[in-house]
């Protein structure tokens, strides 16, 4: 009995537990962390990887706002509304903007398509503040373009349609906006991080592939919530070229909104993906 007992012992453990089906073969003890991006890294500037990133984001970015601008309006000049898009189409045309964009530059400068986006992980050191910056630019000065060439090409609807610049409406404080953008742009930017994550890419070898659908979805979703709220922000760079473009008084009376929101979001969601979800700061101290 003691020797079947002793076999038995053995035998528990000899053959390692089979990995689950779709992930690879590195596990959690295998796995380790990135090192964070330096604060400053001067020999960038020297690489023609980082300038194609930033051509990347600013083309990428007027993309995304020659087409749902085009889509707002196109949604404005019909009388009769349910013979157009409607709101959901005007969702669409976000998320799945967003979901074609990332997947075209992920591989490229990251696809982040959104200052808030590229705060979120500067925070949580996934690349320098010389590289933030440059995209923030990048982001900013293609959604400048894409605005402006929606402005060129049907001038008078873009006048009279409020040219697609976001607004806190009637019925609503600027308490209201402010707190709709913070929780929009926190479920986005969560989302990228989760999709993103280098933990779960090592382990789940699909993850990578499907990460662009659902960062859009979550825009998508997000824009189905607020639009009625604030024509939906969640991303400083397309609220800033519509507001230049369209350049009413009205478009900057609120413009602070689409800016601090989308910040404040990224930063909570950056610090509850670091600190309560992968624990960084713990796992430094083991």
């Amino acid at each position: 009995m003691e020797g079947k007992e002793e076999d038995v012992k053995l035998g528990a453990n000899k053959f390692s537990e089979r990995q689950p089906i779709g992930t690879s073969a590195q596990t959690d003890k295998d796995y380790k962390e990135p090192p964070p991006a330096p604060l400053f890294e001067p020999g960038e500037l020297h690489s023609w990887s980082f300038w194609r990133a930033g051509i990347a984001e600013f083309i990428a970015t007027f993309l995304f706002l020659y087409i749902t601008i085009l889509t707002v309006m196109g949604y404005s000049r019909t009388t009769n509304k349910c013979a157009s898009v409607g709101v959901q189409g005007i969702a669409w045309a976000f998320g799945g903007m967003i979901f074609a964009l990332v997947y075209c530059t992920a591989g490229i400068s990251g696809g982040h398509i959104n200052p808030a986006v590229t705060f979120g992980l500067f925070l949580a050191r996934k690349l320098s503040l010389t590289r933030a910056v440059f995209y923030i630019v990048m982001q900013c000065l293609g959604a400048i373009c894409g605005a402006g060439v929606v402005k060129g090409f049907e001038k008078g609807l873009y006048e009279n349609s409020g040219g697609g610049a976001n607004v806190v409406n009637h019925g609503y404080t600027k308490g209201d906006g402010l707190g709709a953008e913070i929780i929009g742009t926190f479920v986005l930017v969560y989302t990228v991080f989760s999709a993103t994550d280098a933990k779960r890419n090592a382990r789940d070898s699909h993850v990578p592939i499907l990460a662009p659908l659902p960062i859009g979805f979550a825009v998508f979703l997000v824009h189905l919530a607020t639009i009625p709220i604030t024509g939906t922000g969640i991303n400083p760079a397309r609220s800033l070229g519509a507001a230049i473009i369209y350049n009413k008084d009205h478009a900057w009376d609120d413009h602070w909104i689409f800016w601090v929101g989308p910040f404040i979001g990224a930063a909570l969601a950056a610090l509850y993906h670091q600190i309560v979800i992968r624990a960084i700061p713990f796992k430094s101290r083991a």
